[in-house]
């Protein structure tokens, strides 16, 4: 993949530099995973570099600095930027835990946010970037945050993220929670950041479940099955295919 530097000034090329080759390399190793055993077998024709604010004002109007499309990746390497929008996630809400794991949130965590926009590229999902995407969106989403997260982190750093997330998820599930997990993507991103992530937290929990406790494990089990539910022709919503709706009652 091409790399790309979109920055206003020469000084934030210098300030972000070595951040970029350090999250380049750890995708270079998650790629050669995910053509291995997920998929991958075209890739993105590069990755745009690119500040918080230019990747949320300028490239897109979602308040995320890190997304892909058909052809190119856009990320923002800058680790402050990051913590700083995973803490604004609380809405001002007072929680040691989650502060304190945000304050120091590592660079093997952004590198697994690059990796799950590389995810997005394999061949194992059934829809088409451009196609308007309205079935099992959770899906796809909570995959690509699951599978970066498990192969990229340590068993530990894994555990921390999902007990934050399930924190998180419990603490907003009054306020953001009331909608079915099908219908992430109508609308997503046109909510706070919390009603946003919200969702994804929701989905990669899900997936955890599935992977982990009903299928051993064995994340190509989980892919077969979704599968035969759109070879089937989608004859029920996701969720009930895969009887996860209720683990998201209030």
């Amino acid at each position: 993949m091409k790399q790309v530097f979109a920055f206003n000034n020469k000084e934030d090329f210098d300030r972000y530099q070595d951040k970029t080759v350090i999250l380049y390399q750890k995708l270079d190793v998650y790629r050669l995973e995910l053509e291995k055993n997920f998929g991958l077998t075209e890739l993105p024709r590069g990755i745009v570099w690119t500040t918080h604010e230019l990747a949320t004002m300028t490239f897109s109007t979602i308040p995320i600095p890190a997304f892909t499309s058909r052809e190119l990746i856009f990320m923002s390497p800058d680790v402050v930027s990051w913590r700083k929008l995973f803490l604004e996630q609380l809405e001002g809400q007072k929680n040691e835990k989650i502060e304190a794991y945000y304050k120091n949130l590592k660079m093997d965590h952004i590198a697994t946010i690059l990796g799950h926009e590389l995810t997005h590229h394999s061949d194992l999902f059934v829809d088409e970037f451009g196609d308007e995407r309205e079935d099992g969106i959770w899906f796809e989403e909570g995959m690509c945050e699951y599978i970066p997260r498990k192969l990229m982190l340590s068993p530990l750093e894994f555990s921390e993220i999902v007990e934050i997330e399930l924190e998180l998820m419990k603490m907003f599930r009054k306020k953001y929670g009331s909608h079915s997990i099908n219908d992430f993507g109508q609308g997503s991103y046109e909510g706070s950041l919390t009603s946003i992530m919200f969702d994804y937290w929701r989905s990669f929990l899900a997936i955890r479940y599935l992977v982990e406790e009903q299928a051993g494990g064995d994340i190509m089990s989980v892919f077969g099955k979704y599968q035969q539910w759109n070879q089937e022709g989608r004859k029920v919503p996701l969720s009930e295919h895969f009887n996860v709706e209720s683990m998201f009652s209030l």
